[in-house]
C-alpha cells in the first residue's frame, strides 16, 4: 500500500518550464514526510563527506561521494529544497570536516549541484538519457565550471604563493571529473532502479519507470558527451597555451 502525503501531487512534467512545476516544489515544504527525509538525506549527505578520498599529489582534490546522496534528495525533494538543503549541507560539511580555510562562495556551488540534479529528476518520469544528463550538466556547471572559477579566488584569497600552480590543478580536476563521469552514471542508473520501486511505494517519487536500461544510442551518447567535454577542455588549453587571458 502506498504511503502518501495528504493532498501531494502526483503529477510529472517534462520539463521544468513551467509555473506548476515550480510551485509543487515550493509546496514541498508543507509535507512533515518530506521534510524528513529531506533532513535524513542531509544528514547522510554531510557524513559521507568523511568519506572522500584525497588524491594523490594533490592537496585539494578528492573522489567524493555525495553526489549519490545528493541525486537521492534533489529527485524527491525538488530544486526548492535542495537549495536548502545544499546551503546547510556544505556549512555543516565544512565545520565539521573541514580540508582547509572557510571559503563561503562553495556554498553556491553545493547550491548549485543539488539545484541542477532537480532540474532533471524531481517530477520526472526517469529514464537513463535524463539521469546521464543530469550528472553531465552537474559535472560540466558545478564540478568543473564553478569549481575552477571558485578555486581561483580561494587560492588568491588564502595561498596566493600557489596561485601559479592553480591552472595545473584545474586540469588534475577536469581529468577526474572527465574519467569518473562514465561510472558515475552508472552508479546512478543502479541505484535509482533500486530505489525508486520503494520510494513510489511510500509516495516520494511518481515515476511511472522504476528499470532502466541501457542501450546502443545511450552509449553512443555517453561517449559523445565525454567527447564534447574533452573537446571543449582541449580547445582552451589551446587558447592557454597560445596566449589567452
Amino acid at each position: 500500500m502506498a504511503i502518501a502525503e495528504t493532498g501531494r501531487s502526483r503529477e510529472l512534467f517534462k520539463t521544468p518550464f513551467c509555473w506548476r512545476y515550480w510551485k509543487l516544489a515550493l509546496s514541498e515544504i508543507r509535507y512533515p514526510k518530506i521534510l524528513a527525509v529531506a533532513g535524513i538525506l542531509l544528514a547522510l549527505r554531510v557524513a559521507v563527506k568523511l568519506f572522500s578520498i584525497p588524491i594523490p599529489l594533490s592537496r585539494d582534490l578528492y573522489f567524493s561521494f555525495d553526489f549519490i546522496v545528493n541525486s537521492v534528495s534533489a529527485m524527491i525533494t525538488g530544486p526548492v529544497l535542495s537549495l536548502v538543503t545544499g546551503a546547510i549541507s556544505d556549512t555543516i560539511g565544512a565545520l565539521v570536516f573541514p580540508k582547509g580555510p572557510y571559503f563561503f562562495p562553495y556554498i553556491f556551488q553545493e547550491m548549485a549541484s543539488g539545484f541542477i540534479f532537480a532540474l532533471f529528476y524531481y517530477r520526472a518520469d526517469l529514464n537513463s538519457v535524463r539521469v546521464m544528463l543530469g550528472r553531465f550538466f552537474v559535472s560540466l556547471i558545478c564540478n568543473i565550471g564553478m569549481g575552477a572559477l571558485l578555486s581561483y579566488y580561494y587560492y588568491q584569497a588564502f595561498f596566493p604563493k600557489s596561485l601559479p600552480m592553480w591552472g595545473a590543478r584545474q586540469v588534475a580536476g577536469i581529468v577526474k571529473n572527465l574519467a569518473l563521469f562514465p561510472l558515475e552514471v552508472l552508479v546512478l542508473l543502479i541505484l535509482f532502479g533500486a530505489l525508486l520501486p520503494l520510494t513510489n511505494k511510500l509516495g516520494l517519487t511518481f515515476t511511472r519507470r522504476t528499470k532502466f536500461e541501457i542501450h546502443k544510442k545511450e552509449v553512443i551518447l555517453l561517449v559523445v558527451l565525454t567527447v564534447v567535454a574533452a573537446a571543449a577542455i582541449a580547445l582552451y588549453v589551446v587558447y592557454k597555451l597560445n596566449g589567452g587571458k
